[in-house]
């Protein structure tokens, strides 16, 4: 993979080059680093829309067009579009999260305009032709169908469906065995037509390229998008307010339990506040107190982890653990136990350092390639962050008190937690009454888009 020479060159790069924002003469603004360490490019952008811009009832719209984009553009079939990308090693991908249309591009900088030349094709004038929709279709239904008996899967879905109700968020992302047989071609064309435009378009460039060549690549690729997109608004959304638990029977080897339940918006001043304390009691590394608790001390689970998930227009905290069907009750009993001791007592002063310094420093290092840089550029211009967040980033974290932190476990865990398990009932035990059955939901589960939730550096 191109974006992976050299690993600390971005971090380097970040070190002593400010992001520069740059507006070419079509209007297109982009954030740039410029990065001579190796010669490529890495370019991230993102388009307002997403799977909440699928009709309500044809789900995985939005996925088909991005696994379609580069299938075939203009005089180029689906053959001859990958032997371009392929001749000049040229990583070009699209993707669909539930707020925005995402596209990726990673090129060496001598192949710079052949590569940006196939991604304006594909942007502006995609094939879609019935060959490709079919073997794009059979693909997704594949992996639907296998996603049918996966509890992960399941157990997503479902809190999807306990969250958010009848809001664009509780519809799977990547579709349904039920939507996707439906979506058509004028379906495609019409999400491209309403979804793809300059108006919601964000983009952020890391590598060596001149600034006045990235905007006339710019102009070029993106200049004859239609001005303004045609997106129907999306409400904002509180999650389900807990307690609730759902059991959804399938026979598989280990049971799955996913846990959350509504969180902090990244606008609001406590985000910070309840990033840093979610982190002391579900975050990466075997130093959370779920991990300690749960699995380290007693042996409950093969795995236990939570992070904050903030959309456009709502938050979840979310957490999955793995475990056998006669623990299952016990493991979730023990996280919910630690959920509430959180919730009263909040985090302990040793606890929030350890968790500020462990945040600062993983955060510069997991920015260790021009992807992964232009990544994280890109989310910042989602989160309507400043163009200098790298710089008081540190000191953001440090401004958290133990007040603060207090206060966002109150507000985060205060009122439990909403929870699905998906497995065997227990053999030698009848089915608890705090986890009554649920009606499984349709077998179409797919998992809850985490994009969202890199570390907010």
């Amino acid at each position: 993979m191109l974006g992976s020479a050299n690993s600390l060159a971005a971090t380097r790069t970040l070190a002593r080059t400010r992001i520069k924002r740059l507006v070419s003469s079509c209007g297109i603004e982009a954030w740039l680093v410029q990065d001579s360490t190796v010669p490529l490019i890495a370019m991230e952008f993102a388009l307002t829309g997403g799977a909440t811009q699928d009709p309500p009832q044809k789900s995985g719209v939005s996925h088909m067009v991005a696994a379609l984009l580069k299938e075939g553009s203009a005089g180029l079939d689906f053959k001859a579009f990958h032997k371009r990308l392929d001749r000049r090693a040229i990583d070009l991908h699209f993707h669909s999260t539930h707020d925005h249309f995402r596209g990726s591009l990673c090129t060496l900088e001598d192949n710079a305009d052949e590569a940006f030349d196939l991604l304006r094709m594909a942007l502006t004038s995609p094939r879609f032709d019935a060959a490709d929709v079919e073997r794009i279709r059979a693909t997704v239904l594949a992996r639907l169908r296998h996603d049918s008996t996966d509890p992960s899967s399941l157990a997503h879905r479902k809190f999807l469906e306990v969250a958010f109700g009848d809001h664009a968020y509780a519809r799977p992302p990547g579709g349904s065995l039920e939507s996707v047989p439906e979506v058509e071609v004028a379906d495609l064309k019409d999400y491209v037509r309403r979804v793809i435009a300059k108006d919601t378009l964000k983009i952020a460039v890391v590598g060596d390229v001149d600034p006045g060549v990235l905007c006339k690549l710019l102009d070029k690729t993106f200049g004859s998008l239609p001005t303004n997109a045609e997106t129907t608004p999306v409400p904002d959304v509180v999650a389900a307010k807990p307690p609730q638990r759902v059991f959804i029977p399938l026979d598989v080897p280990q049971t799955i339990v996913t846990f959350g339940g509504p969180a902090v918006r990244r606008n609001e001043p406590d985000f910070m506040a309840t990033y840093v304390v979610n982190h002391i009691l579900g975050g990466a590394g075997l130093t959370s107190r779920l991990f300690r608790e749960v699995r380290e001390k007693r042996g409950l689970a093969y795995s236990v982890r939570e992070h904050l998930l903030w959309l456009d227009h709502s938050a979840v905290f979310l957490g999955k653990s793995g475990t056998c069907a006669d623990r299952a009750h016990q493991t979730v009993e023990e996280i919910e136990k630690q959920v509430r001791y959180i919730a009263e007592e909040g985090p302990t002063q040793h606890e929030l350092d350890d968790a500020k310094s462990y945040l600062k420093g993983s955060q510069m290092l997991a920015l260790n390639t021009s992807s992964k840089l232009a990544r994280t550029l890109l989310q910042h211009q989602l989160d309507k962050l400043p163009i200098n967040y790298f710089e008081t980033h540190n000191a953001v974290v440090d401004g958290v008190t133990l007040e603060d932190a207090k206060r966002a476990a109150q507000r985060l865990w205060g009122e439990g937690l909403l929870t699905i398990v998906v497995g065997r009932a227990p053999k030698h035990a009848a089915q608890p009454t705090t986890m009554p059955a649920g009606t499984a939901p349709s077998p179409d589960a797919e998992q809850l888009d985490a994009s969202p939730t890199a570390p907010p550096n």
